[in-house]
């Protein structure tokens, strides 16, 4: 993985942005360690001290004894001890906080058959890592071919290679346990190099893997959590989550681990919460609690004659009403309590020209259908005009000729007059 300002190489992989592993976005390395003794002086006459602490693929860290007294800071590539040949890592942590983490992982550091630190990685002893890492996609992907051929139930889900090349180390999960020895022969003999299975959890794998979770931000495990806490269903109903295992499990299948992280102050205030099976007794009935509300200290209770209509009662209503039902007296109703918890909200906005609308610039699709009436009753208001005009046009004429008719009768009448 790298961040934004790191470089890349030809083959895209990415290059560092030289800031061994302590750089402000965290994305060069997983679970690095912020050396914050790093500017400060030892004492005189101390002497640093030994161990230090190196990280190798993906989440594993070991702790090893410096007896060459090199002179090694965080991002060196050193060559360290192995059951067999030798393994390059990267070094985290020196100095003093490394005694604090041993502590903290309860690993002695007195202990006299730790690991040594054989000498800083060569270019020689680096280039024959890279071209083991870089081996690692193509030697999984065939592994995992030879384990469906066995018909094995079980899924590899990582490779590991060690730095000199004699030896891989495969994790596979698997629900139950898995004879893996013609696995082993077939593989041996197909990449020449020993190998190890070792099986992991489905919270390891996905730290292993990485990814992106429901939150849009980068795995916590393969960030920087470094310990597994069991969860269990009752996180989610002390903060009122809808046990719903699809929204509630993570990229492992395993609930997620984010569940514990404000469960601490759910648990605080709940103490002095009435808890969810309270039952009021009242003069009209018994009623009992249907939704509580943590943050605005509110509870929903409903009479067992009437479920469907409940009231709104405050935290410490409900708690004086607890104290009057312990010395056996009854409230009256719960109406009394819910008209004080009344309360008029006032309207601090008023959409009056319609600008807190998001759909106010978009312009409705007009149908088909609709264009086609309107060209339709357009077609028809034209030809009644036309008709009209016509027929304004015949009445115009008929008076006309009705006019010059009349004119044509009454003169004769006139001449018979002037006669008479």
């Amino acid at each position: 993985m790298g961040c934004s300002s790191c470089s890349t190489v030809k083959d895209g992989q990415p290059r560092g942005c030289k800031n061994n592993g302590t750089c402000g976005t965290d994305g060069c390395n997983k679970l690095t360690v912020f050396d914050w003794l790093s500017n400060m002086s030892l004492p005189s006459g101390e002497k640093p001290f030994d161990c230090v602490e190196v990280r190798f693929k993906n989440s594993r860290k070991e702790f090893f004894r410096n007896t060459e007294n090199l002179s090694l800071s965080i991002g060196d590539i050193v060559a360290t001890q192995a059951q067999a040949g030798h393994d390059v890592g990267m070094v985290t942590l020196v100095g003093e906080l490394v005694r604090v983490q041993m502590k903290r992982k309860k690993v002695d550091f007195k202990d006299e058959s730790l690991p040594k630190i054989y000498r800083k990685a060569s270019q020689n002893d680096i280039d024959k890592w890279q071209k083991c890492r870089d081996r690692e996609e193509e030697i999984k992907k065939r592994a995992r071919e030879i384990a469906i051929i066995l018909k094995l139930q079980m899924k590899i889900s990582d490779v590991e290679f060690q730095g000199d090349g004699s030896k891989a180390t495969f994790y596979y999960t698997a629900e139950e346990r898995v004879d893996f020895r013609q696995l082993i022969k077939d593989m041996a003999k197909a990449f020449g190099i020993r190998i190890e299975m070792r099986q992991i959890g489905y919270r390891q794998e996905a730290q292993r893997l990485g990814g992106i979770g429901s939150c849009g931000r980068e795995l916590c495990c393969s960030t920087w959590l470094t310990d597994f806490r069991s969860v269990s269903t009752s996180a989610a109903r002390y903060q009122q989550l809808s046990l719903n295992p699809q929204k509630l499990a993570g990229q492992c299948g395993k609930l997620k681990c984010c569940l514990n992280y404000e469960l601490d102050m759910y648990l605080e205030v709940l103490k002095d919460f009435p808890s969810q099976d309270t039952k009021l007794l009242t003069e009209k009935g018994v009623a009992f609690c249907q939704k509580t509300d943590i943050f605005k200290e509110k509870l929903w209770f409903s009479y067992k004659e009437d479920p469907s209509n409940w009231h709104v009662l405050t935290k410490d209503q409900v708690l004086e009403i607890l104290e009057k039902n312990k010395k056996k007296e009854k409230v009256a109703s719960l109406e009394e309590y819910t008209v004080d918890n009344f309360v008029k909200e006032e309207k601090v906005f008023e959409n009056v020209v319609g600008q807190d609308s998001l759909t106010r610039f978009d312009r409705p699709k007009r149908s088909k259908s609709r264009k086609r009436n309107r060209n339709r009753s357009k077609s028809r208001n034209g030809n009644a005009n036309s008709r009209s005009q016509n027929g304004q046009k015949s009445q115009n004429n008929q008076k006309n000729q009705g006019g010059q008719n009349n004119k044509k009768r009454r003169n004769p009448r006139k001449k018979r007059q002037k006669n008479g």
